[in-house]
């Protein structure tokens, strides 16, 4: 066997691809349960695909941690946003993470940090990068266009065209 040959590598290679599509399949599970508004299901999905103790690097308003912390987070979103669905755009994995661009799109019917209902239909971009660890995520970092709501919304004024 030449020197560059290694017969574990396919081997590796394919588990890698087995656990990488296994991966994408939970995120897409985990949107799912949330594009269905129904609350018990993204309870149950949510303790299924996030570890209980999940750490998340993106700042959030609130007080919980872990996995309650993201029920706590959906649970204010389909408040403001009852409506609330995920457009998957991209996603790309790699080894232990998940990353995906997302389309988020709601009408505005209850109170969302700090603002009044305005019935208003909003849209905007986010990117999610997640790591898994024994088949749940573990670790979460988000960016949320945050200034494209709140212009949407009517709270900040609508930029130059």
């Amino acid at each position: 066997m030449a020197a560059t040959e290694r017969p574990w590598r396919s081997e590796e290679k394919h588990m890698s691809e087995d656990q990488t599509a296994i991966n994408k399949a939970t995120c897409n599970r985990g949107t799912q349960a949330v594009n269905s508004g129904d609350a018990d299901l993204i309870s149950t999905t949510f303790d299924e695909v996030f570890d209980p103790d999940v750490l998340i690097r993106t700042p959030l308003p609130i007080g919980t941690t872990g996995v309650e912390a993201i029920k706590e987070v959906f649970t204010k979103l389909l408040g403001a946003f009852p409506d609330l669905h995920i457009t998957t755009e991209d996603v790309i994995a790699e080894g232990d993470k998940v990353v995906s661009r997302n389309t988020v799109s709601g009408t505005h019917q209850g109170e969302y940090m700090g603002i009044p209902p305005t019935g208003k239909a909003v849209t905007w971009q986010e990117i999610m990068i997640v790591r898994f660890e024994d088949g749940r995520i573990t670790e979460t970092w988000g960016v949320v266009d945050v200034l494209s709501q709140m212009r949407q919304l009517g709270v900040i004024p609508a930029g130059p065209s």
